[in-house]
């Protein structure tokens, strides 16, 4: 027989999961930050109602408190343990910002900035287009749920009240990361930097043969032109940088998971 009770401790539980899901909910990419277009009220809809679905599927354990401090405790525990997930997935995307500003830096538009919708940070151009391109490439290719399934079996290695922080876990973890976020931008603005370092060679080799030539007003033009030039060219690319971004962000996701588990 289905019993329908819910008790003021199914309420407690419920709300330490709503705690997990909306602070993933407001860090992750895609519907986190404060300017992607998704309303304050959506995002709380969405975090309940994922709550809901996954109350009855949540493994079970004993919440051991015994007054409001200690449950205070393991709402921020579970608080934690969702921006932990979400800043995973978000720190991945931020490597598009970094290799557009590589980009905008050698082709000479280092100086124009605007406003990036997902973080609400100021970048350059390029870094608002690689960030914008290779986001629907990810969510054409099924980011979104990977983000529903990492949240949802997070439980099964993280339990309710089952975080243990390991510090040097971490740690190790966002290093590995930094190495991956340098190599990933650097290849995705390498077509645009190997070719806009080859102009600067030449330029000051002709500043030195012609020192009459105003090289400062040509190579401005020159750069820019080029720059664009190969940033069209090498769009092919973006695709497999995707991937290396999804691969990344669940990697990263998996060890951070692991240095909260208690196994």
């Amino acid at each position: 027989m289905v019993s329908y009770a819910f008790t003021y401790d199914n309420l407690l539980y419920a709300l330490l999961i709503l705690a997990r899901i909306a602070s993933f909910v407001a860090v992750a990419p895609l519907i986190g930050g404060n300017n992607t277009g998704v309303s304050n009220a959506v995002k709380v809809a969405f975090a309940v109602f994922f709550s809901a679905m996954l109350y009855g599927v949540v493994p079970r354990a004993a919440l051991d408190y015994d007054s409001v401090f200690g449950y205070s405790v393991i709402v921020l525990k579970e608080v934690f343990c969702g921006i932990a997930l979400g800043l995973a997935a978000q720190l991945c995307m931020q490597v598009t910002s970094f290799a557009g500003h590589i980009v905008d830096m050698m082709s000479g538009l280092s100086m124009v900035t605007q406003m990036d919708p997902t973080s609400g940070n100021q970048v350059t151009i390029t870094g608002t287009i690689y960030n914008q391109v290779i986001m629907a490439m990810l969510v054409v290719s099924g980011m979104y749920r990977y983000l529903f399934m990492a949240i949802a079996d997070s439980y099964a290695w993280v339990p309710v009240n089952g975080a243990v922080f390991h510090e040097q876990a971490i740690v190790l973890s966002m290093i590995d990361f930094l190495k991956n976020f340098f190599i990933i931008g650097f290849r995705v603005a390498l077509p645009v930097f190997l070719v806009t370092f080859t102009i600067n060679i030449v330029l000051g080799v002709l500043a030195k043969v012609a020192p009459q030539m105003n090289m400062f007003s040509v190579g401005i033009q020159i750069k820019i032109l080029t720059g664009m030039a190969i940033l069209y060219l090498s769009a092919r690319m973006l695709g497999a940088a995707a991937d290396f971004i999804l691969r990344n962000m669940r990697i990263l996701m998996e060890q951070f998971i692991r240095a909260m588990s208690a196994i």
